[in-house]
């Protein structure tokens, strides 16, 4: 059965909102970054990686993108 914010313990409320806030900033950060980058400085189509970021995924959607999504930057 499916617990109630209020059944929760404050400890437990605390976490919840903390990975709550950091998962938010990690998939705004990658939306920004997304959105100012170039396609052809992403591996793979924008759109897959912008309806990635509409998935509750813990925050592994939007460290994907940053560790493997990105190219490289090229100099010169």
């Amino acid at each position: 059965m499916a617990k109630r914010w209020s059944d929760l313990s404050p400890r437990t409320r605390k976490l919840i909102i903390v990975a709550g806030t950091a998962e938010l900033g990690l998939k705004v950060a990658a939306a920004v970054d997304l959105k100012r980058r170039p396609a052809d400085q992403i591996r793979g189509p924008k759109w897959a990686w912008f309806a990635g970021l509409l998935i509750n995924s813990a925050g592994t959607i939007p460290l994907s993108y940053f560790f493997f999504g990105r190219r490289k930057d090229t100099v010169g």
